[in-house]
């Protein structure tokens, strides 16, 4: 098996192996959110996969992640429903409105999202999802502290060669990179840079029994004003509300999600914003900041041998919620399109993967850069023209096209 510890360096394409008919070996690089969802996707078909991470010891920051219904179905179908019933929340509603507390708009989730779209809209804490996630996948094909330096794809079709910064070289027939925004990986494909956008977020925590009453509420809450914008959901099974609060910044330094910030640069921009907001700033004590970046949409994201998911394929700004869903949409796509596939048919198949997402993610980079600018408009008539747009396309219905895409759904039967 590629990556065993054994130290076997197995070239793909060894004489006397049946090229066209075998199974290949399927290696993933970065354990995150999109690359293991993919390794569990694999293992439940019993496709050969080995997980390949830099870290030493998986931890996830402390922040929350939305789970939107085409993210939450397939998760699901992976048997992950008893964990995300002890520890997501089902959200019964998102609300917006005004800095100063005007409300803006209201779209109806809860128990209308799940009849609409066949599954709730879940918040949960990202290490919890990342724990739900880690039980999928085999401890044996899981292999900390490997910092991936290189990945070189045989022109002869034969396979990857994957070089490591501590000098070990492993083989196999793909590669995924799941890497992230500064991937390795992807460099193999094309030599781009990260886009800094201009603004910085500060994410943390904060009990909710520090807060008044009114924190509990099951929603997903933003306030938007000049320059910044502030949104809140509860995680922990309703314990915290995880905040990420979004405001100009000139540096593109700090990409590191554990990057500690300053909790009084955070109350400066926001202590005077109305109600909930200037009570969760208050209850600070420790935040991380970091820069917001993403990556130009690219037209191919695969070779024979080599793909992407996840950020290191699309790396989105944050303004539509989706970026952890689409690495699970990602994921689900490509292990349905690996999972029962010859080791022949590996190139038509990573073709057919890229076909199925590029089009998708790169119209949900595009709506999460717009964003940006929208969210931040000071007050005035393009202001009132954005809320009354807002107000307009607040229906649930107006959530088709992101909440009813079905993916992978021939990876894995559905639970009994």
């Amino acid at each position: 098996m590629v990556g065993k510890e054994s130290g076997r360096q197995r070239r793909p394409g060894d004489p006397g192996r049946p090229a066209a008919t075998e199974r290949p070996e399927i290696a993933v690089v970065g354990a995150g959110i999109g690359g293991l969802t993919l390794a569990g996707a694999l293992a439940s078909h019993g496709a050969p996969y080995v997980v390949h991470e830099q870290t030493r010891e998986l931890a996830e920051v402390g922040a929350g992640v939305q789970l939107s219904p085409n993210a939450v179905r397939p998760l699901l179908r992976l048997g992950l429903g008893p964990a995300l019933e002890e520890h997501a929340v089902r959200v019964e509603a998102m609300e917006v409105r005004g800095w100063n507390g005007r409300p803006i708009a209201r779209t109806p989730l809860g128990a209308a999202c799940e009849r609409m779209f066949g599954a709730p809209y879940l918040t949960i804490h990202r290490a919890h999802l990342h724990e739900a996630l880690l039980s999928l996948v085999d401890r044996d094909r899981l292999g900390l502290g490997r910092r991936l330096s290189s990945a070189y794809e045989h022109p002869d079709g034969s396979g990857v060669r994957l070089t490591f910064d501590d000098g070990t070289v492993r083989a196999a027939d793909v590669v995924v990179g799941a890497d992230g925004i500064h991937s390795t990986v992807r460099e193999t494909l094309r030599r781009d840079e990260p886009v800094h956008s201009g603004l910085g977020i500060y994410r943390g925590l904060v009990p909710v029994d520090a807060l008044p009453d009114g924190a509990h509420a099951r929603l997903v809450r933003l306030w938007l004003g000049p320059g910044g914008h502030f949104v809140c959901y509860p995680v922990a099974s309703g314990a915290y509300l995880s905040y990420a609060a979004t405001v100009p910044c000139a540096s593109s330094a700090g990409e590191s999600w554990s990057r500690p910030g300053d909790p009084e640069a955070l109350r400066a921009v926001f202590g005077t914003w109305t109600g909930l907001v200037a009570d969760i700033v208050t209850a600070v004590d420790a935040t991380h900041r970091w820069a917001l970046h993403d990556r130009p949409a690219l037209r191919t994201w695969s070779t024979d041998r080599i793909t992407l998911l996840g950020d290191a394929a699309h790396p989105m700004l944050p303004f539509l919620a989706q970026g952890a869903n689409q690495a699970i949409e990602d994921a689900m796509d490509l292990a349905a399109c690996l999972a029962d596939a010859p080791l022949g048919e590996i190139p038509r198949r990573l073709a057919r993967y890229q076909s199925l997402r590029i089009p998708r993610t790169a119209e949900i980079q595009r709506g999460s850069r717009g964003n940006a600018a929208l969210l931040h408009l000071p007050d005035g008539a393009a202001q009132r023209r954005r809320d009354a747009r807002m107000a307009v396309h607040a229906a649930l219905r107006d959530r088709t096209a992101l909440y009813a895409h079905e993916t992978g759904r021939s990876v894995v039967p559905v639970p009994a």
